[in-house]
């Protein structure tokens, strides 16, 4: 195997992840959780997110627990993480600072 598919590889958002950004958020983090270990999603460029956007993790997650691989969210600014905590997916979500 690879060994570079055994590090982490970082997916990064930037802007709104809305009905419309979402879509092609949900491909990239499913292409690579298809191809490594663990994958980590950079928010920090994150400006706001609605239902897709969490649809899109949920989604991610899902396929990461199936496949034994590992999603992690990282960099989440204020408006991620309150919405993240309002809706309980804080909980179920690897959410680092």
């Amino acid at each position: 195997m690879n060994a570079q598919v055994d590090e982490p590889f970082v997916v990064r958002a930037r802007g709104e992840i809305d009905f419309d950004t979402a879509p092609s958020l949900r491909r990239a983090l499913a292409a690579a959780l298809e191809s490594h270990r663990e994958v980590v999603l950079d928010l920090s460029e994150v400006t706001f997110m609605d239902c897709a956007g969490l649809g899109a993790l949920v989604r991610a997650r899902n396929q990461a627990d199936r496949s034994g691989r590992r999603l992690v969210l990282r960099g989440a600014g204020r408006c991620v993480v309150r919405l993240l905590k309002l809706t309980g997916l804080h909980r179920r979500l690897a959410v680092e600072p």
